[in-house]
């Protein structure tokens, strides 16, 4: 699974935006996408975690529409989200991947992250609703549960807190009436991710 989202990327318009070369910049996406879609990962595995993960997937599950386009992902959103899924350690786990590449790829690595969290999402998004239809029959799975993309707080649901409890019992309702539990579906996609990546 990383390969296809690997495969769907621009790399020489990621090349161009990092002032890089082609080779480097698939050595970076290589190193950081496992990074990303780990801490997703575990995230994902406490309640509260995978609640807003949810509701980051509903606001990103039609950025793929038309394929990766970077003149649409903003860095801004990506910027957030990595403090989300790394927290304050964003720049030990860059030192860490920059060091699979001789300690050449940090810098490079710290500026692809951004880039890529926000289509890491819109990818995991698509991944998330196709199994839920499969898995439904067709039912009420069409994306992810997620407030609309203008709500205050952005990447990964940190908006107001009532705003989030009043969310998270809309997706409970709805995680029960349609049969479905998106927590243990957006689980499954990610380990199969993450199990594809390690083959």
């Amino acid at each position: 699974m990383i390969d296809q989202l690997m495969r769907s990327l621009p790399i020489e318009q990621l090349s161009a935006a990092l002032g890089t070369d082609d080779a480097t910049t698939r050595q970076a996406v290589q190193a950081a996408l496992p990074a990303l879609l780990g801490g997703l990962h575990k995230n994902s595995e406490d309640q509260s975690g995978a609640q807003s993960l949810l509701e980051a997937l509903g606001q990103h599950h039609d950025g793929l529409d038309d394929g990766v386009n970077l003149d649409r992902v903003d860095t801004n959103d990506g910027e957030k989200i990595l403090g989300h899924v790394f927290g304050n350690n964003t720049d030990g786990v860059v030192n860490q991947l920059g060091g699979m590449g001789g300690g050449q790829l940090g810098p490079i690595v710290r500026r692809l992250l951004p880039i890529l969290a926000p289509i890491v999402l819109s990818w995991l998004a698509r991944q998330v609703t196709g199994a839920g239809q499969q898995r439904g029959g067709g039912a009420q799975t069409q994306q992810p549960s997620g407030g609309s993309t203008n709500q205050p707080g952005g990447a990964l649901g940190n908006g107001p807190a009532e705003q989030q409890s009043r969310q998270a019992d809309n997706r409970a309702d709805q995680q029960q009436g349609g049969g479905l539990d998106m927590t243990s579906i957006l689980q499954e996609v990610l380990g199969s991710a993450l199990g594809g990546g390690r083959r």
